[in-house]
């Protein structure tokens, strides 16, 4: 049958999807992509004809096995997977080997340096350097690995953020193995994996667990999703940029609850979008919900592909085979299981916040927003720093870096701002930290990166930094202003997440914004500031100088946009992509299939096949917290500094260590992330007065930190169970927000909705996911009650359960959806989660 879908073409051999029948040109271009997929990987076992037909006729919620062509991973995310692979190996030492990635996996360690050191020549070096000290553990086992495992490539610390060097280097949009050529496929242990999809290429993040899996040669179940058709129309105004643009989609496409859909981009308007700011509005699809927001192979693609190195007979191929397979759009609609029309030409120019991407403020109207927001702050204050300060402004991540509109733009503001003598506030903590060395290559050639160094943005990093949290401390005498006046103090970034207490404890509130408004709101020094009256300096001889008279124009802008796509640039950047510099070729490792697992309170032998918990009933369990709409992975699993006083700050002083560095940096030792499970200063549990990681440990009435009362109740037997709103799990892809919640002994979760990623990685990990349609104020849940969930032995996907509340003589009963979505997945469940399973299959054939 798989032979029937196979033809010869002049540019190689393909499966070709036409064979299929008319309707297929109906479907579109990312399920056509997932049908090919289908039919190449066709074996009437894992993949069979019934599957085939499911797709097309768009059963929606009906499974279907997606074998992606490779898996990409970054080291917060990746090592802890990789421990998981060593720990497997050293429990099969007869035939290690059997552990291996059986399709090509990428690393790139992007999310681990810090800013330390900025305003200087010499920040980035020193940075780096720091980097390589806290981290040398963490890369003495990659390097292991790299040398133990087939299939595996490390890209070094210093040469990018992972999804900018997937866009600029990795991702071929058309792959070709062994004559056969096949559309470019992925999932990524990162949930802005999606950024591929602004060059037609289908893929998007997933959790750790799901990825070893993959990793391992198990397909990935997906439901067959609603596809969702965004038409634009139009175009931008002069002065709005494509930061202003995906703020807008993503506040817009939140309210039209794309959660778990597929988003397609077409239509007139799409002519108006460069490639990069397609992958800047795709990068955000976890932000305004969507599994991927995707934009289908066109003349702009192939552009692309040629203007950043790639082998013109490589892109020859790429444009054939689309236009063969139906995959080239040239303004066809598909058949859409919904269709928005955005007009482009309504955007304004807006920031985000104070604590959410999806919060837009339009520009004109944030002045307004910000003082109403900073009135209860107004009772102290400080000669030095005033409220609305901005103390943070960061030009990072790979959401807008990888665009060199925005880049540029953000160059000649700066050139404008200095040949007015202005200057940023000594207050304000700068930083650049683009996704690609090219970024910074251009900008000196364009001559604009010595402004940019003049207002003290200078390179400090090339890595997620200041995105992800990796901030570094404030200046002691800011902080000090800050603490002891209660300061109103604010950040400013160019990323994609603005989460509660992510980017730096200190400040109250982190709002997105274009690297241009970056610089901008550095030179003010103040969020509270009207843009279009208010000056945004003076130059020395006291005349006003105010944003429209040091704003670029687009025809300024494009003037230098050659200079960014110059395939030269990136022919040479990228040759040298996976070499390391003297830091990382000074790290020795012996090359054993087995690790050895050396004294490290970084890397640990994790636990995931001793203690295992198959699926059974849930008795007499207690709640080990109570929260609230819209818990992020930030919340459970903190990615910032460890602090000394806090249980996971006390075990690693307990061992002797001074430096405790963060979070994200020891996630390969489960018994950090164990006492930093739901640590989170911002977290609000229900069931006590406090706010942060602190719960009720009901059998004492004590008030004790949630690692410690979840070790109690382990000791003692009593299950767990966790009670929350609605988006519980929003943000960031961790697996570890899954695994800790495991580890505390936590058998369920009971919340009004679930993001994607988070649902996938609870039911990956063993703990049941279960979805109520009222809030549990309404249900008259107070989290005393013990619970009671059974007949979990007979459960099938998506089934409906009753959940017993006692508490003395009063009893809650209320019905919960079990978001067990596959077959697959119910068997994961019965194995204690995903680890267990694949492990089983493999150690049978040894």
């Amino acid at each position: 049958m798989r032979s029937s879908y196979r033809k010869k073409l002049d540019i190689g051999e393909i499966f070709d999807i036409n064979e299929l029948g008319s309707e297929v040109q109906k479907l579109p271009f990312s399920l056509k992509i997932l049908l090919e997929n289908l039919i190449r990987n066709l074996d009437e076992q894992i993949i069979t004809t019934e599957d085939v037909e499911k797709l097309l006729k768009r059963k929606v919620g009906e499974e279907i096995p997606f074998m992606p062509s490779r898996v990409i991973l970054q080291d917060y995310t990746g090592i802890p997977l990789l421990v998981d692979l060593a720990a497997m190996r050293s429990k099969l030492k007869e035939k290690p080997e059997l552990i291996n990635p059986k399709i090509p996996v990428d690393l790139i360690i992007d999310h681990s340096i810090q800013v330390d050191y900025y305003g200087t020549m010499y920040a980035f070096n020193l940075n780096l350097k720091n980097e390589f000290e806290r981290n040398k553990e963490r890369y003495a086992f990659l390097k292991w690995t790299q040398s133990a495992f087939d299939n595996l490539r490390i890209v070094p610390p210093g040469k990018g953020i992972i999804h900018q060097i997937n866009l600029e280097y990795l991702a071929k949009v058309i792959d070709e193995r062994n004559g056969i050529l096949f559309p470019d496929t992925l999932l990524g242990t990162d949930s802005h994996t999606t950024m591929i999809n602004g060059i037609g290429v289908l893929g998007w993040g997933v959790g750790g667990i799901e990825a070893e899996a993959v990793m391992l040669g198990q397909p990935y179940y997906i439901p067959i999703p609603e596809v969702i058709g965004v038409k634009l129309v139009g175009e931008l105004k002069e002065a709005v940029t494509t930061t202003d643009l995906v703020l807008y989609i993503t506040e817009l496409l939140r309210k039209e609850n794309v959660v778990g859909k597929f988003v397609e981009f077409f239509g007139p308007g799409l002519l108006t979008l460069s490639a990069q700011d397609r992958a800047t509005i795709a990068n955000m699809a976890p932000e305004y919900g969507a599994t991927i927001g995707f934009f289908p192979v066109d003349e702009l693609t192939i552009k692309y592909l040629k203007r950043t190195g790639r082998k013109i007979e490589h892109v020859q191929k790429v444009e054939k085979y689309c236009k063969y397979q139906g995959l080239f759009y040239n303004g066809q609609e598909p058949g859409y299981d919904k269709v928005i029309v955005f007009d482009l030409s309504l955007v304004e120019p807006s920031i985000a916040g104070p604590r959410n991407p999806e919060e837009r403020i339009p520009l004109a109207k944030s002045k307004e927003f910000l003082e109403e927001l900073m009135k209860e702050y107004k009772i102290k204050s400080s000669p030095r720093i005033p409220h609305g300060s901005v103390v943070i402004a960061a030009i990072t991540s790979c959401t807008n870096t990888s665009n060199p509109s925005v880049m540029i733009g953000a160059g000649l503001l700066a050139k404008k701002a200095v040949e007015h003598g202005l200057n940023v506030k000594d207050y304000v903590k700068t930083s650049l930290a683009p996704g690609s060395r090219v970024v910074v290559e251009y900008l000196k050639n364009a001559g604009l990166m010595s402004y940019l160094e003049a207002l003290r943005f200078h390179l400090v990093g090339y890595g997620c930094t200041t995105c992800i949290g990796n901030s570094g401390p404030l200046p002691k005498w800011v902080a000090d202003e800050i603490i002891n006046n209660n300061i109103f103090a604010v950040g400013v970034i160019s990323g994609n997440r603005n989460f509660e207490g992510r980017i730096n404890p200190l400040l109250k509130a982190t709002f997105l914004a274009s690297p241009m408004l970056v610089v901008a709101y550095a030179l003010a020094g103040k969020i509270n500031i009207d843009f279009y009256e208010e000056p945004i300096g003076y130059d020395p001889n006291g005349n006003p100088v105010y944003l429209k008279d040091i704003w670029p124009s687009s025809k300024e802008i494009n003037e230098y946009l050659n200079l960014a796509m110059n395939p030269e640039l990136y022919i040479k950047l990228y040759e040298d992509i996976f070499e390391g510099d003297e830091n990382w070729n000074s790290l020795k490792v012996t090359p054993n299939k087995i690790y050895d697992w050396p004294e490290s309170t970084y890397i640990k032998e994790p636990p995931w096949l001793d203690e295992i918990y198959p699926l059974n009933d849930i008795r007499k369990a207690r709640v080990l917290l109570l929260l609230g709409d819209r818990v992020t992975t930030d919340h459970i699993s903190p990615a910032g500094p460890i602090p000394k006083d806090s249980d996971a700050g006390r075990y690693l002083i307990s061992l002797g260590e001074k430096d405790l560095s963060t979070f994200g940096a020891r996630r390969g030792n489960h018994e950090v992330m164990l006492r930093g499970g739901f640590s989170n200063p911002k977290l609000k549990n229900y069931l006590v007065d406090i706010q942060g990681g602190y719960t009720l440990y009901f059998p004492t009435n004590e008030i004790l930190s949630v690692y410690e009362a979840a070790m109690r109740y382990k000791k003692e037997g009593v299950p767990l169970i966790i009670i929350a709103g609605k988006q519980y799990g929003a943000g960031s892809s961790r697996d570890w927000a899954a695994k800790v919640t495991a580890l505390l002994g936590v058998r369920a979760v009971i919340a009004e909705s679930f993001e994607r990623i988070h649902r996938s990685n609870l039911v990956a990990i063993g703990v049941l996911p279960l979805q109520i349609d009222k809030s549990w104020r309404e249900l008259g849940i107070t989290g005393r009650e013990e619970y009671y969930i059974e007949r979990l032995n007979e459960l099938k996907p998506k089934q409906i359960v009753e959940v017993k509340a006692v508490d003395g003589t009063k009893e809650i009963r209320f019905k919960a959806l079990a978001r067990i979505e596959t077959k697959v997945e119910l068997e994961y469940m019965k194995h204690g989660g995903i680890l267990p399973y694949v492990f089983s299959k493999i150690s049978s054939l040894a």
